[in-house]
Parts: structure tokens; C-alpha cells; sequence
């Protein structure tokens, strides 16, 4: 029996990763792959923080403490986009043997978490 093609195991959309590629080095597919987990981590402790800035009675108003668990939220569903983004493109090169692709998500994400700190921590102040 014939193994099943890659392009009908990974769909319409990972022929575009794989598609006319090499098959490289498994450490560097698998380091790419923890890499993209240790993003999901981020986003799953941005989604904890949301839950617990809801869930905490922080500040005096309600709608402050609903906007900074949306904030998190919010952010939280970016890191996943772009942990998810970054694996492809990554994955992409790294079979194609071109050059890594820079990222400037984690310049924002820093900004973003670092903005609501101050934010949380002026209030907590006041």
C-alpha cells in the first residue's frame, strides 16, 4: 500500500510551507516547533492574566478592570497569530535554505504587556 502524499496529510494551506522544499535537519524543524509552543505559553499566561484581572477587584471601576482583562485578551490572541505566522515562515525557510525571517512582533508585545503594567501599577498607586 502506498503512503498517503504530504499534501493530501497537511492541506490546502501547508503545500504553500512544504510545497517544492527539502526535508531538513529534524532539530531544526523541531527547534522551530518549540519555539511556536513557547509563543503559545505567552499567549496562555496573557489569557491567565486576563482571567485574573477580571476576576480580581483591582481599582475602583469595574469598566477599568473589563478593559485591561480585554487589553490582555486581546494581546494574548496576537501572540498566538503571530507565534502561528512565525512558525510557518521560519518552517518555510528553513526547507527553502534561505535566511530566518526577522520578527518585530516581539518588540510590540513587550511595549503592549509593558503599557499595561505601568497602567495597572499607576492605579494600584493611586
Amino acid at each position: 500500500m502506498a503512503a498517503p502524499s504530504l499534501q493530501r496529510l497537511t492541506g490546502r494551506f501547508s503545500t504553500w510551507v512544504y510545497e517544492g522544499t527539502e526535508e531538513p535537519d529534524v532539530r531544526f524543524t523541531l527547534a522551530n516547533e518549540r519555539t511556536f509552543l513557547a509563543w503559545i505559553r505567552t499567549a496562555l499566561g496573557c489569557l491567565a492574566l486576563a482571567v485574573a484581572a477580571d476576576a480580581l477587584e483591582f481599582g475602583d471601576h469595574p469598566a477599568f478592570r473589563g478593559a485591561v482583562a480585554a487589553a490582555l485578551a486581546l494581546l494574548a490572541a496576537a501572540v498566538c497569530v503571530h507565534g502561528w505566522w512565525s512558525w510557518v515562515r521560519t518552517e518555510r525557510a528553513i526547507r527553502l535554505g534561505e535566511p530566518l525571517p526577522r520578527h518585530r512582533a516581539p518588540v510590540t508585545i513587550l511595549l503592549g504587556v509593558s503599557g499595561l503594567a505601568l497602567v495597572v501599577a499607576l492605579t494600584a498607586l493611586l
